[in-house]
């Protein structure tokens, strides 16, 4: 598993579970204030774009209508988010 420095990943409950289950897991810290090392932050930095920067969503189902969208069209449009992860992805 790859994580961030969030608060709740370092809560001990995490850190008691990480250690029951290290047979099954393994663990890597990415480096603090590191967005360009998390794929899932670039991914999100789209999605925002697309969906919610610059626009209005009168009600909160506009907005999950307006997510939804967007996460379809980047699954059933794999090209589009291939550039913004390649950099994660083994050669």
């Amino acid at each position: 598993m790859i994580q961030d420095n969030a608060s709740y990943h370092k809560h001990p409950t995490t850190y008691e579970w990480f250690s029951k289950n290290r047979k099954y897991t393994e663990v890597f810290n990415l480096p603090p204030y590191s967005p360009d090392f998390n794929a899932q932050e670039k991914l999100w930095k789209y999605t925002r774009k697309q969906a919610t920067h610059n626009r209005y969503h009168e009600t909160e189902t506009d907005l999950c209508a307006a997510l939804t969208h967007t996460f379809d069209t980047m699954q059933n449009n794999p090209e589009l988010i291939i550039p913004l992860v390649a950099q994660f992805c083994s050669p």
